[in-house]
């Protein structure tokens, strides 16, 4: 192309110097999308013909340089732009003389990137050229030129994107605009919303959101998906085959997306994730969205507009179980053999208490230490879980005791119905697999049997398909052994009869923490705790599902003996009865019957009576078992006794023992392990010698 050069080319060389002419000029070449590459043909000739514009204005062609590395890339930013990120650094490097293209929008559609292309192109002296002219960034009026442009050019994207939103918003608003359906759903050709037409694919999607109300948790729906091998289908979005039936491994996310997502409740939404900056990952300018849980935030919301797997009621109620789950608090149970973890609450100030445990897990606590762990103030409440879970324990059975018959049936059908469920799907997919047998069977009996290229690989597809049905069939096969579609007469009988006796079944091994805690949930609110002082006193206020509330007075342990609240009155007793010549046996027997406790457990026994005696002063402090004891003759004394009677520490007696100095036997009394010596061999001068 050899056009005769114009005048106003003429004038435009009064710009163009010599130190110009010796740097490279840059034909920057570029579309904003795909299909513009493809369909505007005409505006992309153009741009390349800017070389000889080049050529015209001085530059020799070795010294032009195409940069068409952005064709199909948009100029809203310099990400995913190589060709721009080259075209400055090039004019950073000083080897530019002057940048070519046909517009400026062409170059960039964002003034922060515009302007710094211009910053660097005045400092290091390169012009810019366009279909209008030669412009020189180092002077004013150019700069002023190319500065509108630029803006005029970021303005024109902001039109066509309002434009453009405005025509989806209202195209949203009418329930129109089809944007992406989630997996179990198609988009007819008509432009109607319909079920996915496959049964398998149908059942599973409801299968996750029937095991979602059974075990309220995303990883319980998903542990039951892998125990039992099944896949989460979905529709091909793309390619060659775009619109058939794909299984995929189930995991956290999508199964949380499934569940949040209120097309599967019948309803059309649009505007509910925002795009974050903050969150976008580099190179990646779809990410960084998040969803809006707050359905008054939604731009679009219509109910009823799409068909429906779940009703609307039971979307919300499974929202509200999610967002719980979250918190530490009152969701599904997260472990530990606290019964009321999540579901305790101070009846100080109102709040939860939290659950903490030691002794490797086998001890919990409530506590309640917001206030000291937000303020550095005290702890409001602290009690050991053991006798709180006790009380709300028996509790919780005498609820369940009377409808235990009832439940035990209902548990059966629902057993049988989830096994007729799992054995359903058994059959689709052996169902699947017989047709994809026929396919490829069609397909081979249809080709050329001279065409052996051919033949072959459907001939491999075939048994491949014959290898998948058998398979199947066989891991069919061993579930049944495992688990038969129905249950068995002796299953119906060994539900009814764990129905019959609810307290083992609660105790029961084969019953874990877990299991309790969820049962708590269901017919369980909340439990309020109220602590009366120090005392071994409290009191719990159970909120049973319903809205019945019921108070409980129970007995927790102290510390000290002294925190008991009626202490002073237990160790008048004690002294009392000690002074009647009472043996402690007696005095404990006595204090149980009073209906009075100990601090540390339940009940009194001679060892506690003996130690409160010595503690205040009222008793002698010696072995609980020295008197019975059963000795040979009177000369026989235990090792305490010698060292009481002989003015020495017991540790010198054990060593009179292990050297051999001193003679004696073991006696077992319980489970204690007695050392009998002789009292005159002891009172030897090599024994008493050896002391002092």
């Amino acid at each position: 192309m050899n056009a005769e050069p114009s005048c106003l080319d003429f004038a435009l060389t009064e710009k163009i110097h010599s130190s110009h002419h010796d740097r490279q000029a840059i034909v920057y070449v570029r579309q904003s999308t795909v299909r513009q590459v493809e369909h505007n043909r005409e505006s992309t000739r153009l741009q390349y013909a800017l070389t000889d514009r080049a050529f015209r204005l001085g530059w020799r062609r070795d010294q032009i340089t195409v940069i068409d590395d952005d064709l199909g890339r948009s100029g809203a930013s310099t990400l995913d732009r190589p060709g721009f990120q080259r075209l400055v650094a090039e004019v950073g490097l000083g080897h530019v003389g002057m940048v070519i293209g046909i517009e400026v929008s062409r170059l960039a559609r964002s003034c922060r990137d515009w302007h710094q292309l211009l910053e660097m192109c005045a400092l290091f002296d390169t012009l810019i050229g366009d279909a209008d002219g030669v412009y020189d960034p180092s002077t004013y009026n150019d700069r002023l030129l190319l500065g509108l442009k630029g803006t005029m050019s970021e303005a024109e994207l902001h039109i066509l994107k309002s434009r453009m939103h405005e025509g989806r918003k209202a195209k949203a608003h009418r329930g129109e605009l089809i944007l992406g359906l989630p997996r179990g759903y198609v988009l007819k050709p008509s432009g109607e919303v319909a079920l996915d037409p496959d049964e398998e694919v149908q059942r599973i999607i409801r299968l996750v959101f029937a095991v979602f109300e059974k075990r309220r948790s995303i990883s319980g729906v998903l542990r039951y998906l892998v125990d039992h091998g099944i896949a989460l289908p979905d529709r091909t979005r793309s390619g060659p085959e775009k619109g058939d039936v794909c299984w995929s491994r189930p995991n956290n996310a999508t199964i949380r997306d499934m569940l949040r997502h209120p097309s599967y409740a019948g309803a059309y939404v649009y505007g509910r994730s925002r795009s974050d900056g903050r969150l976008r990952l580099p190179g990646k300018p779809h990410s960084g969205r998040r969803i809006i849980g707050d359905r008054q935030k939604w731009m679009v919301l219509h109910q009823n507009a799409l068909p429906a797997y779940i009703d609307w009621k039971t979307y919300e109620r499974n929202q509200e179980q999610m967002a719980k789950n979250r918190t530490r608090y009152p969701g599904v149970p997260r472990g530990g053999a606290a019964l009321l973890s999540g579901l305790v609450s101070c009846a100080v100030c109102g709040r939860k208490m939290v659950t903490g445990y030691n002794d490797d897990g086998r001890e919990a606590r409530y506590s309640c230490s917001w206030e000291a762990t937000t303020y550095g103030g005290r702890h409001c409440q602290s009690i050991s879980a053991r006798p709180v879970d006790a009380c709300v324990g028996a509790l919780v059975l005498e609820a369940i005791s009377p409808s235990a018959i009832d439940v035990s049936l209902q548990v059966a059908e629902d057993i049988e119905l989830e096994r007729q469920q799992i054995h359903d799907g058994w059959k689709q997919r052996l169902e699947r697999a017989d047709y994809e047998i026929t396919l490829a069977r069609r397909r081979y009996e249809a080709v050329d049997p001279d065409n052996r290229l051919v033949a072959r690989t459907l001939e491999r597809d075939w048994e491949a398909a014959l290898a998948r049905k058998q398979t199947l069939a066989d891991d069919h096969q061993r579930t049944l052994s495992r688990q038969p579609e129905r249950l068995t007469d002796e299953e119906r009988e060994t539900i009814l009869r764990l129905a019959e006796d609810v307290p083992s079944l609660w105790k029961a091994e084969s019953t874990t923490a877990r299991d309790r805690q969820t049962i708590a949930r269901i017919v369980l609110d909340r439990v309020v705790i109220q602590l009366f002082g120090e005392t071994e006193r409290a009191e719990i206020k159970c909120h049973w599902a319903g809205g019945i509330v019921t108070t409980h007075p129970i007995i927790r342990t102290v510390r000290r003996f002294e925190q008991l609240e009626h202490h002073d009155e237990i160790l008048a007793r004690i002294v009392a009865l000690r002074d009647q010549g009472a043996t402690a046996q007696q005095i404990a027997v006595d204090l149980n019957a009073q209906g009075w406790s100990p601090a540390k457990k339940s009940r009194f026994d001679a060892l506690i009576v003996q130690k409160l005696l010595v503690r205040k002063g009222l008793g002698k402090k010696r072995p609980i078992w020295s008197g019975h004891v059963p000795r040979r003759n009177d000369d026989e004394v235990t090792l305490q006794e010698l060292s009481e009677k002989l003015g020495i520490h017991r540790q010198t007696a054990y060593g009179w023992l292990r050297r051999g100095k001193l003679r004696g036997r073991i006696v077992e009394v319980g489970t204690q392990r007695i050392w009998l010596v002789s009292l005159s061999h002891a009172s030897t001068g090599t024994c008493t010698g050896e002391s002092s």
